[in-house]
């Protein structure tokens, strides 16, 4: 499995985000090579780790890339954040010049205007497209939980939203982002992406961007619902869980079951209660319909994957991530605490990344 984490760029003293993603990845690449590259928005640069078995491995090398590039941005007077949202600053978004991002902008116009957002992408090898497209059936009524596990995008350019992932509220104004449809199988799949494609309500037919995927050239199936963490610790944390639900709904799958059927409105609605009130409050679990407390779906996940994480050796560090979360809240509360000891800029300070 791997991990791909967005980044925002700032200026050290004022917190604001810096168009400056290009040159800050070329520097990183002199050192880091193909694990770091420009993003979307000049404000961002992506690191991704190599494939890794242990969570231990995959942590090293979380710690490392967001190191070597806040070294290398150091080198450009700026630093590096890991927020889902701009805690101050970001428009207009300067958006990067690959031809699928000026796409994007031709297609959805001023939807566009602040859609500077970084996420985190758990990557697990899974190279039979019919049985990653079922599996993701079965993924798609824990997509909510995600979120609220891992939200940290309170504020966005100067404001508190009221939102624990505003990330996920710019998200889901967009046609072509969220929870995927059902499908039989990958064929499934492609026709309805080519469906919506033809529609204009995505830019690609091939390269669709729906919260699970199974990657246009990778042997893998991607999960992308979840906001950057604030820590690299919780980001090896999330990583096993998804790899766990993959493996536990692989099984299920060559078992002949397909997965449950929720509505897409039901995802969404999920998606949207979950992004509000976060993890101290209720969510909707999309397989009861019940309004649940975080922690008890959280419960139920565990109970759920946890044959699977037992086997890969990774439930001890889950369960203690549940845990923190249960004692400090998640990468939003960390940002609103930060917030009122010193406003704004202690927020990005907070964040930054040390060198």
């Amino acid at each position: 499995m791997g991990v791909e984490e967005e980044l925002f760029l700032v200026d050290p003293g004022s917190g604001a985000v810096v168009d400056a993603g290009p040159r800050v990845a070329a520097r990183a690449a002199r050192v880091l090579g193909d694990l770091v590259s420009g993003e979307f928005t000049g404000l961002q640069i992506e690191i991704r780790t190599p494939p890794c078995t242990r969570m231990e491995e995959l942590h090293g090398h979380l710690v490392r890339l967001r190191q070597g590039v806040a070294a290398r941005a150091a080198q450009e007077g700026l630093g590096v954040c890991p927020s889902a949202t701009p805690v101050i600053g970001g428009f207009p978004v300067p958006v990067s010049a690959g031809p699928r991002y000026r796409a994007s902008v031709d297609l959805y116009r001023s939807l566009m205007d602040d859609f500077a957002v970084c996420a985190m992408h758990v990557h697990v090898f899974l190279p039979d497209r019919d049985v990653a497209v079922r599996v993701g059936n079965h993924l798609r009524a824990w997509l909510p939980l995600l979120v609220e596990m891992t939200e940290n995008s309170p504020f966005h350019s100067g404001r508190d939203t009221g939102y624990a992932s505003w990330r996920s509220v710019i998200r889901l104004g967009l046609p072509n982002l969220g929870p995927p449809p059902y499908a039989e199988s990958f064929e499934d799949y492609r026709h309805t992406a080519a469906a919506l494609a033809a529609a204009g309500a995505m830019p690609f037919a091939d390269l669709p961007f729906w919260d699970i995927r199974p990657h246009p050239r990778l042997p893998t199936l991607e999960v992308r619902c979840m906001d950057v963490p604030a820590a690299p610790a919780d980001s090896a944390a999330v990583a096993p869980v998804v790899r766990a639900l993959v493996v536990t709904c692989t099984r299920l799958v060559e078992g002949g079951d397909h997965g449950p059927r929720p509505g897409g409105e039901l995802l969404r609605g999920a998606y949207w209660y979950g992004t509000r009130d976060g993890w101290s409050g209720q969510g909707l679990d999309a397989l009861s319909r019940a309004m649940l407390p975080a922690p008890e779906s959280a419960r139920r996940l565990v109970d759920h994957i946890g044959g699977a994480l037992q086997e890969l050796g990774d439930l001890e560090r889950v369960v203690a991530f549940f845990d923190r979360l249960a004692a400090r809240g998640t990468g939003a509360d960390r940002q609103r605490a930060a917030h009122r000891a010193g406003g704004l800029p202690q927020v990005v300070t907070d964040l930054s990344i040390r060198p």
